[in-house]
C-alpha cells in the first residue's frame, strides 16, 4: 500500500481548510478569498488578502493557522495532514528570499572554500535552502536545535 494520496483527497483535505478558514474570516471580519489546490503532493490553500493580520510577525500567525488547520484534517479525517497555507502571497515571497540567501551562501563557499553558517531558520525554510545547495551540488546540513536550528552550507 503506498504512502501517496491522490488528488482528489488531497483537495478533499483543502475544501475542510478552507470551511473552516472561511467561517475564521467570517468571525473575524476579515475579507479574503480562499483558493484550494494540490501542489507538490500536498493539499495547498492560500487566502488571497490585503490584510496581513494573518500573516502576522516574521509568518507566526501564518504558522499558527496552518497547524489548526492540519488539526482539523486530523480530527476530521483521522489522518495526518501535510497541507500548505499561505496567506497574502507571504510564503511565495519568502521563498525567493531563501532561494537569494541561498545563492549567497553559495557564492561564499565557493569563493572561499569555507562552510557558511545561516541564520536560524524553520523546518520549512531549511528545506528550501538545502533544496538550492543540492541543486549547486554542495553539501547542506541542519544543525542545532529549534528554534535556533540552522543550516551549514559546505563543499561536499
Amino acid at each position: 500500500m503506498s504512502d501517496k494520496i491522490d488528488n482528489e483527497t488531497l483537495l478533499a483535505e483543502g475544501d475542510l481548510v478552507a470551511d473552516y478558514l472561511e467561517e475564521l474570516l467570517d468571525i473575524s471580519d476579515l475579507d479574503g478569498d480562499i483558493e484550494n489546490s494540490v501542489a507538490n503532493g500536498r493539499a495547498y490553500v492560500a487566502i488571497d488578502t490585503d490584510d496581513d493580520r494573518l500573516v502576522g510577525k516574521d509568518g507566526e500567525v501564518l504558522e499558527a493557522l496552518q497547524e489548526l488547520s492540519r488539526l482539523v484534517v486530523m480530527t476530521e479525517t483521522g489522518r495526518r495532514s501535510r497541507l500548505t497555507l499561505d496567506i497574502a502571497g507571504f510564503r511565495e515571497r519568502r521563498r525567493l528570499e531563501l532561494v537569494a540567501l541561498a545563492k549567497d551562501a553559495i557564492a561564499e563557499v565557493l569563493e572561499t572554500g569555507e562552510p557558511v553558517r545561516m541564520a536560524p531558520l524553520n523546518a520549512y525554510e531549511r528545506k528550501i535552502i538545502h533544496d538550492e545547495v543540492a541543486a549547486a551540488e554542495l553539501h547542506s546540513e541542519s544543525e542545532g536545535e529549534p528554534p535556533f536550528r540552522r543550516v551549514v552550507v559546505s563543499k561536499p
